[in-house]
């Protein structure tokens, strides 16, 4: 009719032809090929899966730090604030102009401090910890005796954590033994 016989000697060769298997295959080649098969899927499928949960943690992260770099040129402003502060003449802080100034000072920088902690980040002002190498730099060394050897005796500027990652670590100086520092080095 069309072209095509019904011969049983054919069925063979068209199922050949559209990628039935050959019927020379043993079950155990066909089961061997098949779990090669289910395990390649299953590989797949866990790629996929490890691929959606580091894009996902990726971009929590970059949506929980995004702010870093704007915080981080935010802390000299802070420190700037501070300095302004300190500067102010103790003699001369009770005339009411200065006064007004000073006052305005310390809001603007509570509204800074107060906006650095709504959005994750922390203050280090290490006086009296043990020095930590991952969030201090310690600047010198100072003989005080109110201090154990290796802790932090004063803070020269504060540090800064966005969560918890260290944005800036906190200028420090370092106590060192009172005993040793008098007592004259052997050479």
């Amino acid at each position: 009719m069309n072209g095509t016989s019904n011969l049983p000697g054919d069925a063979g060769a068209d199922r050949e032809s559209q990628g039935a298997p050959a019927p020379d295959r043993s079950a155990a080649e066909l089961a061997d090929e098949l779990a090669t098969t289910k395990d390649l899927l299953l590989r797949s499928l866990a790629e996929q899966e490890n691929s959606r949960q580091l894009a996902r943690r990726e971009r929590e992260g970059a949506v929980r730090y995004a702010a870093s770099a704007f915080a981080r040129d935010l802390l000299s402003t802070a420190d700037n604030l501070e300095r302004a502060i300190a500067s102010a003449p103790a003699d001369l802080r009770s005339e009411p102009a200065l006064a007004a100034l000073i006052d305005g000072i310390k809001a603007t920088r509570r509204a800074l401090l107060d906006a650095f902690a709504k959005h994750g980040l922390q203050r280090l002002d290490p006086v009296g910890e043990p020095f930590d190498p991952h969030r201090h730099q310690a600047s010198f060394e100072v003989a005080d005796a109110q201090y154990q050897p290796g802790v932090v005796a004063q803070v020269i500027q504060p540090g800064y954590m966005h969560h918890e990652r260290l944005l800036r670590p906190a200028l420090v100086g370092v106590s060192k033994d009172a005993a040793a520092a008098g007592a004259p080095r052997e050479t």
